[in-house]
């Protein structure tokens, strides 16, 4: 009985290191809808997962930067943010920016994040990105010798 209740202990120690070094890979994610990336990204900031950016993360997929802990989230030389206002369709079928959703948007990023936005005129309809030397002055290098899944897009238009 000792042994049964020693190995399961064992399994559950065990299991609990896995679940620690549980990691999702974003690369080549457009965005979507911000509702969509809010739940997903709450989701993870529980799960206790680390987020590794390999690639692009644009949109509404950049809501990652304030929903989970920046010292769960780590870039690679290939990570590359993309960032611009919120939109609807308008009358016409074309897009117009959401003021209130822009807003919204911008305070979820962390200051560092808002600071470098600010300083290049905001969220406009516009995409800028956040690259290289800048975006890895603002967020640790991953080790990519770690198990990663690929975090796919939640949605294929673009908020």
């Amino acid at each position: 009985m000792k042994l049964l209740t020693g190995l399961l202990a064992a399994i559950l120690l065990l299991a609990g290191v896995e679940a620690s070094q549980a990691v999702v890979r974003i690369a080549d994610d457009r965005g979507g809808r911000i509702g969509t990336y809010v739940d997903k990204y709450q989701g993870l900031r529980t799960s206790g997962e680390t987020v590794i950016i390999d690639g692009l993360c644009a949109s509404a997929c950049t809501i990652v930067l304030g929903a989970v802990p920046h010292d769960r989230i780590c870039v690679t030389s290939h990570a590359n943010l993309g960032f611009h206002a919120a939109w609807d369709f308008g009358t016409n079928g074309r897009a117009v920016t959401n003021t209130e959703a822009t807003h919204m948007l911008y305070s979820m990023y962390p200051p560092p994040v808002r600071k470098w936005i600010a300083a290049r005129g905001g969220l406009t309809p516009r995409m800028i990105f956040l690259r290289g030397k800048q975006l890895q002055a603002m967020y640790k290098p991953c080790y990519l010798d770690a198990q990663a899944s690929t975090d796919k897009p939640a949605a294929a238009t673009s908020r």
